[in-house]
C-alpha cells in the first residue's frame, strides 16, 4: 500500500540530493571558500536552479575542525584548505514538504579523512537496518546502537542526537513533547507512535562521526 506522506518526502528528499550533485558539478566545495561564501553559493544555486525559497532550517557549512560541531554550535569561521574535510546539513522546502538531506566531502587525499567519509553511508546502513529489523524500538535504544556502530568503526559518535522527524513544514509545530519526536537518550518512547497530529512519524537519521582525538569529522543525513 502506497503512503502519500512518505512517498512526498521521498520526492523532496530525491531532489535535494540532487541539489547536492548541482553544488559539486558547480565546483562550490574547494580550497579557499570560507563557509559564508559556500553559504552563499548554495543559496542562489538552490534558489536558480531549484526553486528553493524557503529552507527549514539554517543551512550549516562545516569545515575542518569545525567539522566536530553540531548542529547548535557557533564556531569560528573557517576557510577550506588543502587536504581538509567539509559537511554540509540542507533543509530546502520543495512546495509544502521538507528535506533534511547531510554529506561529507574531502579535498585533497588524506586517508584518514576519505576514510571516514566513506564509513557515514556504511554506518547508516546499518543503522538503518538495525531499526527496521527491530519493531518497537525507541530513540533512545536507537540512539545507544548508532554510538555502538560508531565505536565499532573505530569513530566517536558526534552527535547529541542521531536524527528526528521530519514532514509537512512547518513539522516544528506539531503539537506535543519535542523530546520524543528525536533519536535522542531522551526519548523513551516507541518510534512507531503517532505524532501530535496523529500521523506516522517520518525519520530522518543523523550519523556525525568524529575521531578519536576529536580534530575533524563527518556529517550524512536522509530519511530512515
Amino acid at each position: 500500500m502506497t503512503n502519500p506522506r512518505r512517498e512526498a518526502l521521498l520526492a523532496a528528499e530525491k531532489k535535494a540530493f540532487a541539489l547536492f550533485d548541482a553544488i559539486e558539478a558547480a565546483g562550490l566545495i574547494a580550497p579557499g571558500r570560507s563557509e559564508s561564501e559556500l553559504d552563499r553559493g548554495i543559496y542562489a544555486l538552490a534558489a536558480e536552479h531549484f526553486g528553493v525559497k524557503r529552507h527549514w532550517h539554517k543551512r550549516v557549512v562545516r569545515v575542518g575542525a569545525n567539522t566536530v560541531c553540531i548542529f547548535a554550535d557557533t564556531p569560528p569561521e573557517r576557510t577550506v584548505e588543502a587536504d581538509d574535510i567539509v559537511y554540509l546539513d540542507l533543509g530546502p522546502v520543495f512546495e509544502d514538504w521538507e528535506a533534511d538531506v547531510g554529506r561529507s566531502y574531502v579535498v585533497g587525499n588524506d586517508s584518514a579523512k576519505t576514510k571516514l567519509v566513506a564509513d557515514l553511508p556504511r554506518i547508516f546502513d546499518i543503522v538503518q537496518a538495525y531499526y527496521r529489523a527491530s519493531p518497537g524500538i525507541t530513540g533512545a535504544e536507537l540512539y545507544a546502537f548508532a554510538q555502538k556502530a560508531a565505536d565499532d568503526a573505530g569513530w566517536l559518535f558526534g552527535g547529541v542526537i542521531a536524527g528526528h522527524i521530519i514532514g509537512e513544514f512547518p513539522h516544528a509545530q506539531i503539537p506535543g513533547n519535542k523530546a520524543l519526536n528525536r533519536i535522542a537518550p531522551s526519548n523513551p518512547t516507541c518510534m512507531s507512535e503517532s505524532d501530535g497530529n496523529g500521523h506516522e512519524k517520518h525519520w530522518i537519521l543523523e550519523i556525525h562521526l568524529v575521531d578519536k582525538a576529536r580534530t575533524y569529522g563527518g556529517f550524512y543525513e536522509r530519511l530512515l
